[in-house]
């Protein structure tokens, strides 16, 4: 009888593994029992009286093995699994990604959902386990944070499925793979998407900004309220109407703004993941659109050794996709940045005195003077806001507790670095270039309130 077990379930495995070998898989409960198994079969050698009931016992895990595979191969049900992702991503946010999958068998089975994520994620433990009902379907959800623009391609929905007996799994493959571009982030634009009104922002909301000047473009005439400047009364028709009127102008507009974004090797420093030539692209995306809805005009330039991407200043509509897609694949460069050869360009191609944010970084006092002549050339002609980095790693070792005369050293030239950096801001000043020295997660947030402080100060 024993025999006659083994020979059927040895066909019956010879025929599963013949037609289905790349689908069939063994469960831990398979091998723990196996084990278990063979435990009993080796106690019984010294104990002969317990021979007769572990054959029994291996008799019965024979043929559940042999009906755990036909439940799952009998039937020609494949199990239905979907991904839903945006057609694009958002760097340095979290995107949501959704699985939709179905259970078509006619019983209740355990499934295990594995979703192949892109080799920039470095993730290989992204799966789903659950138990299903017949035809029952379920929803998965969770996010990703990608670090890296670019072409993120992803694989297949990987399931596996087991009864409830559970000894063997069958693989479904599920056809899912896509490409999926990163760009620069769209999410941090919509973020600061209402602050195109006259407003300032800051991390906890938005905060109104007395104006300091005038625009001469008028709009219209209406009554006096308390707090409108006595200077643009407008007296012919105060006398006309009987009550103080004052005239109402518009902000100035149509002006210029360029961002211009430095690829050199000192933007491949690193912060949250994300490099600082990262934090910088982001920002010029949100200053793109926080500028056009503001009806002024806006142009991009990039470089390092050499000049990269110059988009002129534009307002039309189509002009925040040109931003994105030059933005999409922009790399930092491993060499010194020509700060000569970009003033030369902004001569040859910016012929308006403009607003030009300038994306860099400095980690010494002397790696900023050796630009400074070129810096103060471009601000004769332009006015020039020059945004570079904190060193949040210095920042922390000068806070540390010296415990030790090594930790003395580290922490004083740690804080040596971090004056040197409000050394820079001060010579900045001097030579009247305007500057932000910012940590790199309120980049966009300071960038935007200066831009919104100008318009406002009527500065470009």
């Amino acid at each position: 009888m024993l025999l006659f077990l083994l020979i059927l379930a040895g066909g019956a495995l010879w025929l599963i593994a013949n037609f289905w070998l790349k689908t069939l898989y063994f469960n831990n409960r398979f091998f723990w029992t196996c084990g278990i198994i063979v435990i009993l079969f080796l106690t019984s050698f010294f104990y002969p009286v317990f021979f007769e009931p572990v054959k029994v016992i291996f008799a019965v895990f024979l043929l559940l093995l042999v009906t755990d595979g036909m439940f799952l191969f009998a039937f020609r049900s494949k199990p239905v699994a979907n991904r839903i992702i945006a057609e694009r991503l958002s760097n340095g946010d979290r995107n949501p990604v959704v699985l939709l999958v179905k259970n078509t068998y006619p019983f209740t089975v355990k499934m295990q959902v594995i979703d192949e994520l892109p080799d920039q994620f470095q993730s290989r433990n992204n799966f789903f386990e659950t138990t299903f009902r017949a035809g029952q379907e379920k929803k998965f959800d969770f996010f990703l944070r990608p670090v890296e623009r670019g072409e993120y391609h992803f694989g297949d929905l990987i399931i596996y499925v087991s009864s409830s007996l559970g000894f063997i799994s069958r693989r479904f493959d599920s056809t899912a793979r896509q490409m999926v571009p990163v760009y620069p982030s769209f999410f941090q634009m919509r973020k600061y998407d209402l602050i195109a009104r006259d407003a300032q922002t800051n991390e906890a909301g938005t905060k109104k900004l007395r104006k300091l000047g005038l625009s001469l473009e008028f709009e219209h005439v209406k009554e006096y309220t308390r707090g409108d400047d006595i200077r643009i009364i407008n007296w012919k028709a105060t006398a006309r109407k009987g009550g103080l009127m004052v005239n109402n102008y518009l902000d100035e507009r149509s002006q210029q703004v360029f961002c211009i974004v430095d690829k050199g090797r000192l933007m491949k420093m690193p912060f949250d993941n994300l490099s600082l030539l990262d934090y910088a692209i982001n920002s010029s995306l949100v200053m793109c659109n926080v500028s056009l809805r503001r009806h002024d005009r806006f142009g991009l330039i990039t470089f390092a050794e050499k000049i990269g991407t110059i988009l002129p200043a534009d307002k039309k509509a189509t002009q925040l996709q040109n931003v994105l897609q030059l933005l999409y694949n922009q790399t930092t460069r491993f060499l010194e940045s020509d700060f000569e050869m970009l003033y030369k360009q902004v001569r040859a191609n910016v012929r308006n005195r403009s607003l030009l944010i300038l994306f860099t970084n400095f980690e010494s006092f002397g790696g900023m003077q050796r630009q400074l002549p070129y810096l103060r050339m471009i601000a004769k002609h332009h006015l020039l806001l020059v945004v570079f980095f904190e060193n949040t790693g210095l920042k922390d070792l000068a806070a540390k507790k010296a415990k030790d005369i090594e930790g003395v050293y580290v922490k004083t030239v740690a804080e040596k670095f971090m004056h040197e950096k409000k050394m820079i801001v001060k010579e900045l000043q001097n030579h009247g270039i305007l500057s932000i020295l910012t940590t790199p997660e309120n980049l966009t947030v300071n960038t935007v309130n200066k831009y919104l402080e100008l318009k406002a100060r009527q500065a470009i």
